[in-house]
């Protein structure tokens, strides 16, 4: 990495007179196809920007990666074993609810926080999906940059309703600003089968009806996810798309000379990472991790920049310090305010590679109330975008790009 007294970016790496009409198209094409995990539409949505790629002069191929569908109808299925395991402590049934419920706990956690995935594996057929990379510098270099978003887009479900947070907001709006990360949903799911478990084990029946309640609940929910049609997943994440493709075309008008850059679109992301855990496999083996660098930009689309400090569905790992500090400082001389401090208990892209060891940063957004109001609804569409927010977040790609370059240059005069 190189100083922070390297020059700013010159803001004509991305004119601002024509990068909104790119980033609009981009997203108002690709926002009209349905594109779940592993569908049809999916494929569509890859061909089309292997293509865009493509005539802004990148080398870029569409690798097939095997991928589960959905997160949905496994975490249903463990929802209704902790749901029998509770049954089955209330009818006296002690050793048949504690196992019950604690593998049901187990499969969950699993599935979530990047394990083998056993559920899925038992019950689930894997598909296809595809991870569109394309290449630009020098395949020989020492130091690689990858950027990453996601193309497919999220079933709704009714528990993505925005009413609470937003009665909150308008009622308790300092509740809110104090808050460093997003509620802990997924340890809810968990408590279900965790509940019915102890619940057997010591004879309580509260916590056996706690705990079938919970699981039940989830059950209901999961359902409902997986029987739902796909969001236009406009800010999630074809703001992310977009961008890449606005950084393709900064980049490409002056290629970096001695850094290896990837911009990837990856598949199946809201099947829980499938897409980036497909890219793993095939290519961490020849990716260094001391000199390979990853930027995920998701959902960045709202107001409000905002690098996340850390983040993970059960425990929240620390993003690179050092890494973040780089990046905010290109941002900085890029003259972009990205928001510090807040952490995330959902999980993007970089998990992955944070999990390999490789330095990563996540780029998100936030509305002006630190709220992302149109996640995973309907409403997700081209005019709820704020495309400024998509600009400086290429930007801050493009800054990264060549502030790495020339470090790279420099070491080798």
């Amino acid at each position: 990495m190189c100083a922070a007294a390297d020059p700013p970016l010159n803001p004509t790496d991305v004119p601002r007179s024509t990068d909104e009409d790119l980033l609009r198209s981009v997203v108002e094409e690709l926002e009209q196809i349905p594109r779940l995990p592993t569908s049809p539409g999916e494929r569509q949505a890859a061909e089309l920007i292997r293509g865009r790629f493509s005539r802004l002069g990148w080398h870029c191929v569409i690798e097939e990666v095997e991928a589960y569908r959905s997160y949905a109808w496994p975490m249903g299925l463990l929802s209704a074993g902790a749901l029998a395991a509770a049954v089955a402590g209330l009818r006296k049934h002690r050793v048949l609810g504690t196992v019950g419920g604690l593998l049901a706990a187990a499969g969950i956690v699993d599935d979530i926080t990047g394990g083998p995935m056993l559920t899925r594996r038992f019950f689930m057929r894997k598909r296809q999906t595809q991870n569109v990379i394309a290449e630009a510098g020098d395949r020989d270099a020492a130091v690689t940059l990858v950027v990453v978003a996601h193309h497919d887009a999220a079933p709704s479900g009714v528990i993505f309703g925005k009413e609470v947070e937003t009665w909150l907001a308008d009622h308790h709006p300092e509740v809110i600003q104090r808050m460093t990360s997003n509620p802990p949903m997924w340890w809810l799911v968990i408590a279900g089968p965790a509940l019915a478990a102890a619940g057997s084990a010591l004879r309580s029946q509260r916590l056996l009806r706690t705990g079938a309640g919970l699981s039940l609940v989830a059950l209901l929910a999961f359902l409902d996810i997986g029987h739902r049609r796909a969001v236009p997943g406009a800010n999630d994440n074809l703001s992310g798309v977009a961008a890449l493709i606005a950084a393709a075309r900064a980049l490409g008008s002056e290629p970096p000379k001695n850094v290896r850059v990837l911009l990837i679109s990856m598949g199946a992301e809201e099947a829980l990472q499938q897409g980036v855990r497909g890219f793993a496999e095939q290519h961490f083996p020849d990716l260094p991790r001391e000199s390979t660098y990853f930027v995920v930009l998701d959902t960045i689309g709202f107001r409000q920049l905002v690098m996340l400090e850390a983040e993970g569905p059960l425990r929240m790992r620390d993003y690179d310090t050092k890494f973040k500090d780089f990046v905010a400082d290109c941002a900085k001389d890029s003259e972009v305010q990205i928001l510090r401090g807040l952490k995330s208990r959902n999980s993007t892209d970089g998990s992955v590679p944070q999990r390999h060891g490789y330095p990563t940063v996540s780029i998100v957004s936030v509305d002006e109330r630190k709220l992302m109001p149109h996640y995973h609804l309907y409403s997700d569409t081209s005019e709820n975008l704020d495309y400024t927010s998509i600009r400086q977040a290429t930007q801050v790609v493009v800054s990264v790009a060549r502030r790495l370059d020339r470090a790279q240059s420099q070491q080798q005069v």
